[in-house]
């Protein structure tokens, strides 16, 4: 078994269990963690797969940028205002969609004709024209909408006048 193999699978491990913290948690800062463990995992699967342009990214915008604002948008609401239990009863409905889904996915991966793909090799000066040509808008609606995220975080937190 190649060392490569090996971090494949510790790197796949990883990604499994921080996708099970993620929803097996029962606190929120805790899944956030864990959802930034999982997001840094599959950046290491990029760089296993020669993809460093894609692990960079995944690191920077959703391992750092996402969920920092995250953290943010849960640090900044208020807690006093959730007084019920978060326990939802489509529990059941949710378990027989989420197998469902995986029947769905294993099935796909079972009977896909897996071969051997020479990898496409692109320049990233053609990478770089087309995110500043093609791509630029929906990245800066992306980013607006993140802002008026945090912005509404923001104006839920804000104490009222009577307190």
């Amino acid at each position: 078994m190649s060392a490569t193999l090996v971090l494949f699978y510790l790197l796949g491990a990883a990604c499994l269990l921080g996708g099970l913290g993620v929803v097996a948690s029962r606190r929120v800062i805790h899944c956030a963690l864990f959802l930034l463990l999982s997001l840094v995992s599959v950046a290491g699967l990029y760089l296993l797969l020669s993809a460093d342009f894609l692990a960079l990214v995944q690191v920077l915008i959703y391992g750092g940028a996402v969920t920092i604002v995250l953290l943010f948008a849960l640090m900044l609401t208020r807690v006093t205002d959730l007084t019920t239990r978060l326990d939802n009863p489509q529990k059941p409905l949710a378990l027989v969609a989420a197998l469902a889904l995986f029947l769905i996915l294993v099935a796909t991966v079972a009977f896909t004709p897996w071969g051997p793909q020479a990898p496409e090799r692109v320049e990233l000066v053609a990478l770089g024209r087309s995110l500043f040509s093609q791509w630029a808008v929906p990245f800066e609606i992306a980013s607006v909408v993140l802002l008026v995220a945090l912005i509404g975080a923001l104006v839920i937190a804000r104490p009222e006048e009577d307190q």
